[in-house]
């Protein structure tokens, strides 16, 4: 019987040259490596956005109603590096009571301030029978989670939206606020530059924490909320903590051209 030939068996592919690839990447990772260190040495990097001119700052009158400084307008990162930076002070002797009689009517347009800032911050407003203040329902998109709420008063309801002090009043006390006299914490408390209507949850879960210990879920306003902060401080000559500092720094980073605000009592 005649044999059959045997099929020549297929050619094997040929395994890809991985050594040149490989070297390459090294190559091109010790020239990265060699460029940072040369940018870090020659205090070039890491880069610092150009904060812009730094704001004019002149002192406000003292009276109910009024920030202790204004503030001209600047980014955010220039009224930043305006703010002295020390650590916090004791808290053992904060009150509440520090700031003033809760929602007084600051700015004396006859509305008390939570339902200036419930007026200012929701739509679709009803109010109670009889009144032009007292905001019985209204909706928003709340700031720190980014979600559509609603607000209905009530003794069970109000909570789900609360008033925020952006600067928290604790944090506010151990920044330089303990040196303010009572009038100026009763305007610092009631201003509205540093008030918004917030989900109640995440109010708690902020407490007094300040930039470097928490920052809203919406990372959306993050920028904003730290100006925010900033302002304040810089309304009211309160200083931040270094963490605090960084913290700001690194979200304006992302976001260097973001104005400062000015306090919510100036026409």
């Amino acid at each position: 019987m005649a044999r059959h030939a045997r099929e020549p068996s297929p050619p094997r592919p040929r395994q890809p040259r991985r050594a040149p690839v490989v070297s390459a990447a090294l190559v091109l990772l010790l020239v990265l490596l060699v460029t940072a260190g040369w940018l870090h040495t020659s205090g070039r990097w890491p880069f610092t956005p150009d904060a812009g001119p730094a704001p004019a700052l002149r002192t406000s009158p003292p009276v109910l109603g009024g920030p202790v400084i204004v503030v001209g307008p600047a980014t955010a990162l220039a009224v930043l590096a305006t703010l002295p930076v020390k650590g916090r002070a004791p808290s053992n002797n904060y009150q509440r009571s520090a700031f003033g009689e809760a929602w007084l009517d600051a700015d004396a347009n006859g509305c008390d301030t939570r339902n200036d800032i419930l007026r200012r911050d929701l739509t679709d407003l009803t109010f109670t029978d009889g009144s032009l203040c007292t905001v019985a329902a209204g909706t928003m998109m709340e700031p720190y989670t980014g979600r559509q709420i609603s607000f209905q008063r009530g003794k069970d309801s109000s909570g789900a939206i609360q008033i925020d002090h952006v600067v928290a009043l604790g944090n506010a006390w151990q920044t330089g606020a303990a040196a303010l006299t009572a009038q100026q914490r009763q305007s610092l408390a009631n201003d509205p530059l540093n008030l918004l209507a917030v989900d109640g949850p995440a109010n708690q879960e902020k407490s007094d924490g300040d930039a470097a210990t928490w920052l809203p879920p919406e990372k959306k306003i993050r920028c904003l909320y730290v100006a925010r902060q900033i302002s304040v401080k810089a309304a009211y000559q309160l200083w931040v903590t270094p963490a605090e500092k960084v913290a700001m720094e690194r979200i304006l980073g992302l976001c260097p051209k973001q104005q400062s605000l000015p306090s919510g009592y100036l026409p």
